[in-house]
């Protein structure tokens, strides 16, 4: 295990969320929104994504011998932080819940291109597809709503 390589596998998507998050902050409303049937409080937000961004990392560490698997790594990644942009800062509501639709699909070819090279890399991307599947879900109802 090279623990320097793994570090850095794991700081990146901590750092871009990060990023995004501290982007964003000013401009997030999610308390002043109606709000669908088991919305969570805001304040598990970051607790969930800090734990999914140690897992995407982790996972990505597990793949990172076969770099062209990385690039849609890489790609959702960069769609990930553009939906708090587009949700927060924009106001973009019912195109945030399309751009997450294209982060759905993105995970799901991650997980399948890391299956076939790690499977223990593909099933720590679960919970992050769980988890962006229910935010799809609060997008829409933050979007029909409001």
């Amino acid at each position: 295990m090279n623990v320097k390589k793994l570090f850095i596998s794991i700081l990146i998507p901590l750092v871009v969320g990060g990023i995004a998050s501290f982007i964003t902050m000013p401009f997030i409303d999610y308390n002043s929104l109606n709000q669908p049937p088991f919305s969570p409080p805001r304040f598990i937000f970051p607790i969930v994504w800090t734990i999914l961004y140690i897992l995407m990392g982790v996972s990505a560490y597990f793949v990172s011998k076969k770099n062209d698997i990385l690039v849609i790594y890489y790609i959702q990644l960069g769609v990930n932080a553009l939906w708090s942009i587009i949700f927060f800062i924009f106001k973009w509501r019912l195109f945030a819940f399309i751009w997450i639709i294209l982060l759905i699909v993105l995970v799901i070819l991650m997980i399948i291109r890391f299956y076939k090279v790690d499977k223990t890399a593909a099933y720590l991307q679960i919970p992050y597809l769980l988890w962006i599947l229910f935010a799809s879900y609060l997008n829409l109802g933050i979007y029909l709503l409001n």
